[in-house]
């Protein structure tokens, strides 16, 4: 008998217990729950999930996972020790039982051989390097935006998802909404003539950190705050409370955090009209209101807070040669004819992120590409991390697609990256 050890995974042990039962004389039976009868999901086909950062946003992350029927969430992992609290009665409410483990490292819980897909909804210094991580340990990842700190770690999550084999969605989630969808086509598809420029709402182009001041706290127990795992990669500072609370760019600050922060919406869905995921706008010069930026292939992207329609949040306009089109979150379209609107369908509000959960898991199940992958996050990302130096720097910047570097620029080439605190490492 062969000495070689054979790996068996939890879906194959299912499988191959059943079929050995089924050749065996003795009076078994299986529950149709179990054998995935009756509309129930059996447990082998069910993706299990643990949650990392379980704030306002993630709350609202996991509530619509927990709403999903082949998704079962079996650890959450927080820094803040009442977040910890509030999430395992979520999830153990829904499950109908108390097995639900809550680390304060989320290391821990991507160690667990069982889960299969992590959301990580933490703040904004963690989110690229847990994707990362994450990655790296097997996992499949739904992480909320601004998906990365500068352009360096953008291309790090690109590369990583690609040779890992890994799933990644961005939480760009207006990509999988009907009436965004439906200006996109228009835009693609050559309704409104030649595309010439784009338009995104900005989310406010404030530079560097947040004027939060230093804090000269105590710091709490591990328990209740571990404040250096909350800094984790982001350079260090005196506890405060009003750190944890407030939605600032930790450490060393991300330049440009609005446009990254709210802006990576809309510059998203630009990125998505003209056809151009895998690249990003070449030059980006500032504005009064924002930047003004060109792709290789002539079209405009202008960034702005000002001006827009009454279209709700998240604001994107897409003009070509002969019309325009603008939407929102508030899910009405404006055009520049009626004709444009003749195909779009029930109104739908802009916010749900429901749809684009779905696509999530969808592909974590077929191993295939969600509406917002590895390629369109970095891309999308390294556009509005461009935007926001060219903010900081207060003039024009031009990068090279081909190298992702700035063009005889040094100053701003400083700033694809910034320094991570030990014991870290991309």
């Amino acid at each position: 008998m062969s000495k070689k050890s054979v790996h068996v995974n939890r879906r194959g042990f299912l499988k191959t217990a059943a079929a050995a039962g089924a050749a065996l004389a003795g009076p078994y039976v299986l529950s149709s729950t179990v054998m995935g009868k009756d509309g129930a999901v059996a447990p082998s086909e069910k993706i299990t999930l643990g949650a990392m950062g379980i704030g306002g946003r993630g709350s609202y992350d996991l509530g619509c996972i927990l709403r999903e029927e082949d998704v079962q969430v079996v650890a959450v992992a927080d820094v803040r020790g009442d977040r910890r609290a509030r999430a395992k009665r979520m999830v153990d409410q829904r499950n109908g039982n108390e097995n639900c483990t809550a680390y304060i490292d989320f290391r821990e819980m991507f160690a667990r051989k069982d889960i299969d897909a992590v959301l990580i909804a933490t703040g904004n210094n963690w989110h690229g390097l847990a994707s990362i991580l994450a990655a790296k340990a097997g996992k499949d990842v739904y992480c909320e935006k601004p998906c990365t700190r500068n352009i360096v770690e953008s291309l790090e999550l690109a590369k990583t998802f690609q040779r890992t084999g890994r799933v990644f969605q961005g939480g760009m989630q207006r990509r999988n909404l009907p009436h965004f969808q439906y200006c996109i086509e228009l835009a693609q598809r050559g309704k409104l003539g030649k595309l010439v420029t784009v338009h995104a709402h900005g989310g406010g182009h404030r530079t560097g950190m947040s004027e939060f001041g230093e804090g000269n706290e105590t710091e709490p127990p591990r328990e209740e705050v571990a404040w250096d795992l909350y800094l984790g990669p982001a350079a260090w500072r005196p506890y405060s409370k009003r750190f944890i609370t407030g939605h600032f760019d930790k450490g060393g600050g991300m330049v440009g955090g609005g446009v990254q922060e709210w802006g990576s919406h809309c510059v998203d869905l630009c990125q998505w009209a003209n056809s151009a995921d895998r690249t990003f706008p070449v030059e980006y010069e500032p504005t009064e209101d924002g930047a003004a930026c060109r792709y290789a292939n002539g079209v405009k992207l202008v960034i702005r807070d000002g001006g827009w329609m009454h279209s709700g949040s998240c604001p994107v306009r897409f003009e070509g040669e002969t019309g325009w089109v603008e939407t929102g979150d508030s899910g009405d379209i404006f055009a520049s004819s009626v004709g444009l609107l003749a195909g779009r369908g029930a109104k739908q509000a802009g916010y749900p992120a429901d749809s684009h959960i779905r696509d999530f898991f969808n592909c974590v199940k077929t191993r295939g590409l969600p509406k917002a992958n590895h390629f369109v996050a970095c891309n999308t990302h390294i556009a509005t991390h461009c935007a926001g130096i060219s903010l900081l720097l207060g003039r024009k910047v031009t990068i090279n697609p081909e190298t992702v570097e700035f063009v005889g620029d040094e100053e701003a080439n400083r700033l694809r990256t910034e320094a991570i605190r030990e014991p870290w490492r991309i």
